[in-house]
């Protein structure tokens, strides 16, 4: 039996529309990566990207590629070192351990609103990023103003942070 060609394309087309639907289908499943970056002579460190946006249920992973530097992801949050609330209240905080190169770490998200964080060694030199779960609420919190969310934190930090707007539109902000 002899197969056309077209057939033989026909047949990846009708796979690739398929694999297209599956891949949107499980798009809230898939894990997103966040890189821990840096110069090889540490003069500047990144997260990359900067900024994500997810669906509630998502999982979040960072992994240090940066072979000359330890770096963590620690929310914003009261209960690490006392840092201002950067997250959802309904959401529960996070800090890795110090990871070395190739390490991980994981976060699900399922409280829906904007999550800062930062790497305690590196918050001073801008080392922040942020992510969007869902589409948060721009009222009653630390989006708004000069308010409480902003005390305490290095200026470096405060201006790294990509704008909410930004991220929403662009789904990811990668670091420049």
């Amino acid at each position: 039996m002899k197969i056309a060609r077209r057939d033989v394309l026909g047949l990846g087309g009708g796979l690739v529309a398929a694999l297209s639907l599956f891949r949107r289908e499980v798009w809230g499943e898939e894990v997103v990566e966040i890189r821990m970056q840096g110069r090889a002579d540490g003069s500047h460190v990144w997260f990359d990207p900067i900024g994500v946006l997810v669906m509630p249920g998502q999982m979040v992973r960072w992994i240090n590629l940066n072979p000359g530097n330890s770096h963590t992801t620690t929310a914003y949050h009261p209960a690490n070192f006392g840092r201002p609330l950067r997250i959802p209240e309904a959401a529960k905080s996070w800090a890795s351990d110090y990871l070395l190169p190739d390490e991980s770490f994981s976060v699900t998200f399922t409280a829906q609103g904007v999550y800062d964080y930062y790497c305690i060694p590196h918050e001073h030199a801008g080392m922040v990023g942020r992510i969007i779960v869902g589409k948060p609420e721009a009222h009653g919190g630390w989006m708004e103003g000069p308010i409480a969310g902003r005390r305490g934190l290095p200026d470096e930090a405060l201006k790294a942070f990509p704008m909410v707007e930004e991220i929403m539109t662009n789904r990811i902000v990668r670091h420049l």
